[in-house]
């Protein structure tokens, strides 16, 4: 099983937007029954206005099946129209969940 955050550094004023984003994204892979996605916001932090997805997969395949069906690809193409108006930069971090 793996762990896939992606890590937004937004914009001063601009978190709002990008969570909204996410909980969209969110609603659909969850209606997709691609798993539950978690959106958290920073408390505080080593920056300010940090906006985290958080997904289980069971493997990387999978995370990629998320979104490359066609249909689903324009979906989530759709609901993160403009996001880069929204942060600075971000990243990806993709952890194996050892239990």
């Amino acid at each position: 099983m793996l762990l896939v955050r992606d890590i937004m550094y937004c914009k001063p004023g601009k978190v709002r937007p990008m969570v909204e984003k996410f909980l969209a994204m969110a609603k659909l892979i969850k209606a997709r029954g691609m798993g539950k996605m978690r959106v958290l916001t920073d408390v505080t932090g080593e920056r300010y206005w940090t906006v985290v997805a958080e997904s289980e997969v069971p493997s990387l395949e999978a995370y990629m099946a998320m979104t490359q069906s066609p249909q689903d690809e324009k979906e989530l193409e759709e609901i993160m129209k403009g996001y880069h108006d929204l942060v600075d930069q971000g990243r990806r971090e993709i952890y194996t969940i050892e239990e």
